[in-house]
């Protein structure tokens, strides 16, 4: 354990007025079992860290209540040529610090967002340059037309540039080396709070703006305290206690038992994340396996016998409790490009997987090794083990192995990538659009393309469709092309797609939140009675 990770960091609080808040502003406490892996905006792509360091700092555009992008650090965004969105930023917003916020922080953040030590690679694929106009107006230049420019870069937050240089993070720290920096445990946004203390694994504290720009102020929070309890009993224990106000994720077997407690409500809303199975298409031989010289999952028909095998509706009703809804494609409900006309799952049946193993040559099966993390999504470790139990009905043997979230990111996640054959992957789709997952997730592996292709498969026909979506203007002609990729990627078992899982969170009846479907947990909504 480094010292930067036992010690207590303190943020600068600024003194200034008191920001206008409704009547009987309040403090709030709530817990998940995750905390964020730093507070460096651009060093882990992960939903929970977007989440969490986005009350701190803000992107030039944010989503509103329904998903729909609405200004932030912009005011206004246009298309001024077919390779060209020009923005129009805010006027008079301000930097925690108290300096200001223009459009060299937007260039400098661009620079630094894509520079060594990045996660977000994703992001600027088709992005050639971020160029100033003038103090308040840049541009973001294409390599090609990108008609969703504006949703893929809505989890890029912006950074001042002066307080970068002064604390010497111009630089990220590239966590996959375990590299720190001033960064990693401090924070200088605009955003609607201040970070006052951070205490990794522990305990957070954030304190209002006085400053924020957005006026229409929703909250009514003074003071925010964040723990992390990693025990899914304690994180219950604390909020029938009352010494939280609010937690999630919420265990599932405990779900009815808070909805009958008197003085809580739970939330519950399916989430745009969809979780699969990655296997390992590119090596020649599996790492771990008792196959030599070949590679089983190259073969289509053991793919299918796999998902043929894996019982989604045991997933749903018996491991997930009903919180899940089976899906057999890249994307689920909500996300521009499914069909549920197209999201068809092979019957389960064990004697048809058994035969697609026979005739593809494996009529013993073969052994695997397979990764998974324990304490990120719902009931990740039981999803593993009970598809282990399904798996071995067809001569598949698993070794499993199962680990916190905070080292299993670090092995999945480039550069490093995983070594195990099967990995559990769960992807949230921030743009709402299908094509981020097929452009992240599935396409070859080529600078941002693919940076999340865990195994570096290579399906061509992926990257032919890949491409013809990001390249169509046509709004009704790119719908058809998601949906025909989305049709590829699941008759050729690019993934082996489980389910959407449903976010679970639960509060005391005193508090008012907003629960969007991308699991973010927006604070500036939030009022406690």
């Amino acid at each position: 354990m480094t010292r930067f990770s036992t010690r207590l960091f303190l943020a600068t609080l600024l003194c200034g007025a008191a920001l206008a808040l409704p009547a009987a502003a309040k403090p709030f406490k709530w817990a998940n079992d995750l905390d964020t892996t730093t507070m460096d905006p651009y060093a882990r792509n992960v939903t929970f860290n977007f989440s969490f360091n986005g009350q701190v700092y803000e992107g030039l555009t944010r989503r509103d209540k329904n998903l729909k992008l609405e200004p932030s650090l912009a005011t206004e965004w246009k298309l001024v040529k077919p390779d060209t969105w020009r923005y129009t930023l805010r006027r008079g917003v301000k930097f925690h610090d108290g300096s200001p916020f223009n459009a060299d922080d937007v260039v400098f953040s661009y620079q630094r967002a894509t520079g060594p030590g990045t996660n977000m690679q994703g992001y600027f694929g088709t992005v050639k340059e971020v160029v100033k106009v003038d103090d308040f107006t840049v541009d973001i230049v294409t390599k090609i037309p990108d008609p969703i420019l504006p949703d893929t870069l809505n989890y890029w937050f912006m950074m001042s540039k002066a307080w970068a240089a002064k604390n010497n993070v111009t630089r990220i720290a590239d966590l996959s080396k375990n590299e720190e920096n001033y960064a990693v445990l401090n924070a200088n946004g605009t955003g609607p709070f201040i970070l006052k203390s951070r205490q990794p694994d522990v305990k957070t504290v954030m304190v209002n703006n006085p400053d924020w720009w957005d006026k229409k102020i929703e909250h009514n929070l003074t003071e925010v305290t964040y723990e992390r309890l990693q025990s899914a009993q304690t994180r219950v224990a604390a909020l029938l206690s009352g010494s939280t106000d609010m937690i999630y994720s919420v265990p599932t077997q405990d779900v009815e038992r808070l909805k009958k407690t008197k003085g809580l409500k739970v939330f519950e809303t399916p989430e745009t994340r969809t979780v699969y199975l990655d296997l390992d298409q590119a090596k020649d031989e599996l790492v771990g396996s008792d196959v030599k010289g070949k590679n089983p999952f190259k073969d289509l028909r053991v793919r299918k016998a796999i998902m043929t095998a894996i019982d989604s509706e045991a997933l749903k009703t018996k491991t997930m409790r009903g919180f899940s809804l089976p899906n057999s494609l890249m994307v689920g409900p909500g996300i521009a490009g499914y069909d549920k006309a197209l999201n068809v799952r092979p019957k389960y049946d064990v004697a048809a997987a058994r035969k697609l193993m026979v005739e593809a040559g494996y009529p013993n099966g073969f052994s695997v090794n397979m990764e998974c993390p324990n304490d990120r999504y719902v009931n990740d470790g039981q999803i593993c083990q009970a598809i282990v139990g399904m798996l071995a009905q067809i001569g598949i043997r698993i070794n499993l192995s199962v680990m916190p979230f905070s080292q299993y990111v670090a092995k999945i996640s480039p550069p490093n990538y995983g070594v195990a054959s099967i990995a559990f992957v769960a992807w949230s789709t921030a743009t709402l659009d299908a094509h981020n997952p097929f452009f992240n997730l599935a396409m070859t592996r080529s600078g941002a393309q693919g940076a999340f292709n865990v195994h570096g498969n290579v399906f061509p026909e992926m990257d032919r469709l890949g491409n013809a979506v990001a390249q169509e203007l046509d709004s009704g002609k790119r719908l058809q092309l998601m949906k025909d990729t989305l049709a590829y990627a699941r008759d050729n078992v690019v993934k082996v797609g489980l389910h959407q899982q449903v976010v679970l969170w639960a509060a005391k009846d005193t508090v008012s939140l907003y629960q969007p479907f991308d699991n973010f947990f927006p604070l500036r909504y939030v009022k406690v009675k």
